[in-house]
């Protein structure tokens, strides 16, 4: 499917009039979302669009129906603070659109909340860590030594996760969670707000930096492996997270280089139900009941990704802190097909 292509202007290009804006310092990655842009410059004149201007998430375009429209939102914004908008001051110039289109594959309906995806077991808070904690989380991970994959790098703690045999050795502890994690561990009981069960310990921690472009085949966390719920922090870039419900038996990679590689989706043709969750820097995700043991989760190996009306480009990198609690018996869960101990 084709989606509009906007060029940042060049040379002549930038005194050139156009219904199109590239705004700079303005987007996901800097906590404004395109709702909420749309709604600061649709004072201006009718908004047609906004969309992600590259892989950064801090540069839209912001499309009007006329010129009018586009040089009065320019006149007001541009080098400007914006109350509304965090108080950021906006780099705005004229933008024009290339006769390119960018390519989506593989389509399905994104959706923005847990309540509209409905997976039983899934939940989505918007926001959990504050930008500046953000920050620091990644400064920290970045300060210590990540261990290479074949497309990403890893750094585990609590215990170390086997990609050979997709477990954990729980002969092997790695030492308690670092102290850095303590924001997160505070605000994890959120979720009983939610109606979710959070009397659980966490130990193990497994944080996955992915480039631009790069993301997991479907899988369901090895049921031998961790406890429920399990929890998932994206940080720096967005991202899509799909989920397959498989109507017989269970698919698992072939192999555990397929692990980190886009597969060809021989099951396209069969019977089971996909849906998808957009995932912004700083949301926390947990997986549950239904959702952590018979669900597949999958990261699609995209660079760019349509989420309702908008294009959203991933950012030069994501960061997910995934933490779970190591189990220290068989599964005994009521999902048997999928259930490496009750096979």
């Amino acid at each position: 499917m084709g989606l509009p292509r906007f060029t940042r202007p060049k040379g002549g290009d930038t005194d050139r009039t156009s219904p199109n804006l590239y705004v700079a310092n303005c987007g996901p990655a800097v906590g404004l979302s395109f709702d909420l842009i749309a709604s600061v410059f649709s004072k201006y004149g009718e908004v047609q669009g906004v969309y992600a201007a590259d892989e950064t998430g801090t540069r839209v375009i912001v499309c009007f129906d006329g010129d009018n429209s586009a040089k009065s939102a320019m006149e007001a914004l541009h080098e400007n603070p914006c109350s509304q908008l965090g108080g950021r001051s906006l780099h705005i110039r004229y933008s024009v659109q290339s006769s390119d289109q960018i390519q989506v594959k593989d389509l399905v309906l994104v959706s923005l909340t847990d309540s509209e995806l409905k997976v039983p077991g899934v939940y989505l808070l918007h926001d959990f860590i504050t930008v500046r904690e953000e920050e620091e989380l990644l400064a920290a991970v970045d300060s210590r030594p990540w261990h290479h994959l074949a497309k990403r790098r890893v750094q585990h703690y609590g215990y170390a996760f086997c990609y050979e045999t997709r477990n954990v050795n729980t002969n092997q502890y790695l030492g308690k969670l670092p102290s850095f994690v303590s924001v997160i561990l505070k605000r994890i009981s959120q979720f009983q707000k939610l109606g979710c069960s959070v009397d659980i310990e966490l130990d193990q921690l497994t944080v996955n930096e992915y480039p631009i472009g790069v993301g997991l085949s479907p899988h369901v966390d090895t049921h031998s492996a961790f406890e429920e719920p399990i929890y998932s922090l994206s940080l720096a870039g967005p991202c899509i997270m799909e989920f397959r419900k498989y109507s017989t038996g269970v698919w698992l990679p072939t192999s555990t280089s397929n692990f980190d590689n886009e597969v060809s989706d021989s099951y396209s043709g069969s019977n089971f139900i996909r849906r998808a969750i957009y995932l912004p820097p700083r949301s926390m995700l947990l997986l549950s009941g239904e959702a952590r043991y018979a669900w597949h989760h999958y990261i699609p190996h995209h660079k760019v990704d349509r989420v309702k009306d908008n294009v959203v480009r991933r950012g030069s990198r994501r960061v997910s802190f995934t933490m779970r609690n190591v189990r220290k018996g068989p599964c005994q869960c009521q999902y048997p097909d999928f259930c490496d101990s009750q096979k």
